[in-house]
C-alpha cells in the first residue's frame, strides 16, 4: 500500500496537485500497519493518519475514528500512538464519527481536558449536543467549560485574523453544479461536469390550460370535462 501511494502521490506532483485522500480501505490497511510498523516508516505512517484522511462522515474518517477511539478509551494500545495523542487527533476531526468517542472521554480523568478541548472547537454535534448538555446539567465541570466555550464563540475567535488582501483562482463551471458537486463527504473528489438540465415533465391532466384571447387579450381558462378543474373564463373575454 505504501508503494502504491507514493507511486500515485509521485504522478500528482508531477501534474503539480497533491495526492488523493485515502480511501476507506487504504486506511484500514494504514491501520494494520500502524500496529506492526515496518522499519523507518513510522513517521509516514503517522503523516499519513494525521494529514491524508478526509474528516466528516466520509467511510474513510469512519475508519480513522474508529482506530483513535479504540486507543483513547483504552481499548487498544498502539505503541506510536498514546491514549493522549489519539484523543488530540479525534478533536481534529470536525465532527461525525469522532463525536460520540469525544463525549465519553469527558467523563475520563486522563484525557478528559483534551476531549474537551476538541470539542470546544466542533460544531458538527447534531444530537449528541444534548448529551453534553446532559453532563453538564450532571456537575461534569468539563462538560460546563465545553457548553460555555460554544456560547462564547471561541470556535470563531480563536481563529487567525483575516488577511487584508486574499489571492484566490475562480472557475466558472458551465452547466448546474449543486451540493453534490460540492460535499466534502465525498471520498474522492471529483472533476465538476455539465449537467444537462431535465426536460420538465408534462403538466398533470388536472392542470388547466390557460389561452390568451387573440382578441381582448384576456385570459381563458379551459379545461376538458375528464379533467378536474372547473372551466373558468376572464370577465374582459367574450370568445
Amino acid at each position: 500500500m505504501l508503494q502504491a501511494y507514493r507511486e500515485h502521490a509521485a504522478e500528482r506532483a508531477a501534474l503539480g496537485i497533491p495526492p488523493l485522500a485515502l480511501s476507506a480501505q487504504q486506511v484500514a490497511e494504514l491501520v494494520e500497519l500502524i500496529k506492526t510498523p515496518p522499519a523507518g516508516e513510522a513517521e509516514f505512517l503517522l503523516d499519513l493518519l494525521v494529514n491524508r484522511v478526509p474528516p466528516g462522515v466520509d467511510d474513510a474518517s469512519k475508519v480513522k475514528a474508529s482506530f483513535l477511539a479504540a486507543i483513547a478509551l483504552g481499548e487498544l494500545k498502539v505503541g506510536l500512538i498514546s491514549r493522549e495523542r489519539a484523543t488530540e487527533l479525534l478533536g481534529t476531526m470536525v465532527g461525525g464519527y469522532n463525536v460520540q468517542p469525544l463525549v465519553r472521554l469527558l467523563d475520563d480523568a486522563a484525557v478528559g481536558k483534551i476531549a474537551a478541548e476538541g470539542l470546544k472547537h466542533t460544531l458538527l454535534m447534531f444530537d449528541y449536543f444534548n448529551d453534553v448538555a446532559a453532563k453538564a446539567k450532571a456537575g461534569n465541570a468539563l462538560a460546563r467549560e465545553v457548553i460555555q466555550s460554544w456560547a462564547d464563540a471561541e470556535w470563531f475567535t480563536s481563529h487567525p485574523k483575516v488577511a487584508e488582501k486574499l489571492t484566490v483562482t475562480v472557475f466558472k463551471v458551465p452547466g448546474e453544479t449543486n451540493t453534490d458537486d460540492l460535499s466534502p463527504a465525498r471520498a474522492r473528489p471529483t472533476p465538476m461536469i455539465s449537467r444537462p438540465r431535465p426536460t420538465p415533465p408534462r403538466a398533470r391532466t388536472s392542470r388547466c390550460t390557460i389561452w390568451r384571447c387573440s382578441r381582448t387579450r384576456g385570459l381563458t381558462r379551459r379545461s376538458s370535462p375528464s379533467r378536474t378543474a372547473c372551466a373558468v373564463r376572464s370577465s374582459s373575454s367574450k370568445t
